[in-house]
């Protein structure tokens, strides 16, 4: 009976280590990225006591000591991925974990990722501050930073492009308001006047001008309503206030006729674009499917950042869970490392984060098998009890 008392005491305890694992999972439920765990059961050793008399090499002569556990078993289903409208909460669709690495240099995995820009502008967690790794071309861990990319130069204007009609019958006309930008980020204002050649039919002088200077000067040719070739594209070099002569082309082989008209004709010669942009701060930042960071400015342009590191693992045996949405490598020879959109790794998911992969039907269906065993096993413990003070009461007679 002491026996039994004892192996109750194992249901006991064992019941309850798995009322705890159930309670962790549902305190967890929110938690993203959160993986849940399972209590593995199994029997304690067995002996062959003879207490039946008989050979105690058979198996009819064995008698257990009760429960024991054998830890826990972490599913790594993929939970729901939720939206959060965060650029930088990002998901793994996939297998892959986002790799860590704090202040001491150690490396941990997580499947939570809730990250930030810090003031430095690393990428870091945003629950421990711990820096998120990115891989470069050669596959070396490198920490992804917004370091010299603050502020984007933009480019200089190299080519302007018009359309619409200019006029074969005026004798002057013109497109002000011509931008330029520099080498330097400055912006510049030309103008381009046209006046007829006498006696040079379909024929036109130019003058690029700023302000009152001539910039360039040249003659355009015209026939069958269109600028001729050798006019439909015009090089010109400028030479801005305190900067080096740049190269500009004036562009007219695109929707540019040689037609009569007046010159406040709502079809007159304007510009169409010009390709240069002025600098520009960061203005936001995210990550693409791959996991490459893209970096936006005010200016409109974007430029490619680092690519985040991604690692996954064979087998959950190879994984251990050591808290604060991490876990952290008990085998290495099972795990790899790699980038978003390479194979089982999976893609990114900006603006998402995962939730946990609890099942919550699932862990109160256990919850009520965990107390029922509980409840038997205190009810062997009392039955031995009763029996032994029935034993005492029997000697005391």
């Amino acid at each position: 009976m002491l026996e039994s008392i004892y192996v109750g005491m194992t249901g006991l305890l064992g019941y309850s280590r798995g009322l705890r694992v159930i309670a962790n999972n549902t305190a967890n439920i929110n938690t993203p990225g959160f993986k849940s765990s399972s209590l593995q059961f199994a029997d304690m050793f067995y002996t062959g006591g003879n207490l039946s008399g008989g050979n105690a090499s058979q198996n009819y002569d064995q008698v257990g000591f009760g429960l024991n556990t054998t830890g826990t078993a972490m599913s790594f289903k993929q939970g729901e991925l939720r939206q959060t409208g965060n650029d930088l909460d990002m998901a793994v669709d996939g297998q892959g974990l986002f790799v860590l690495q704090d202040a001491e240099g150690k490396t941990t995995y997580t499947r939570a990722g809730q990250f930030k820009f810090d003031d430095t502008g690393v990428l870091v967690s945003r629950s421990g501050g711990e820096k998120v790794m990115g891989m470069d071309a050669s596959g070396n861990m490198v920490e992804i930073t917004l370091a010299g990319q603050m502020l984007n130069q933009g480019k200089p204007t190299s080519t302007i492009k018009f359309s619409g009609n200019i006029s074969s019958t005026a004798t002057r006309q013109s497109v002000d308001a011509l931008p330029v930008i520099d080498a330097a980020g400055m912006t510049h204002t030309l103008s381009l006047k046209f006046s007829a050649i006498e006696n040079t039919p379909n024929t036109l002088k130019y003058d690029v001008m700023e302000g009152t200077t001539v910039v360039a000067t040249g003659r355009m040719l015209f026939g069958q309503n269109r600028p001729l070739p050798g006019s439909t594209v015009v090089p010109i070099s400028y030479t801005p206030a305190g900067q080096p002569a740049m190269s500009l082309t004036l562009d007219f082989s695109t929707d540019v006729n040689f037609l009569a008209g007046a010159t406040d004709d709502p079809k007159t010669l304007t510009m169409a674009s010009q390709d240069g942009v002025g600098p520009g701060t960061l203005s936001g930042t995210a990550f693409d499917g791959n996991g490459v960071l893209r970096i936006s400015y005010s200016n409109g342009q974007t430029t490619k950042g680092a690519r985040l590191a991604l690692a996954r693992f064979d087998s959950p045996d190879a994984v251990g869970s050591i808290g604060n949405n991490q876990f952290e490598i008990l085998n290495k020879n099972a795990w790899h490392f790699g980038s978003a959109g390479e194979g089982a790794f999976g893609t990114v998911r900006a603006g998402q984060i995962e939730i946990s992969n609890v099942d919550l039907s699932q862990e109160f269906s256990d919850l009520v098998i965990m107390q029922r065993g509980y409840q038997a096993s205190s009810q062997v413990i009392s039955t031995a009890n009763d029996m032994l003070q029935e034993l005492f009461s029997m000697k005391s007679k």
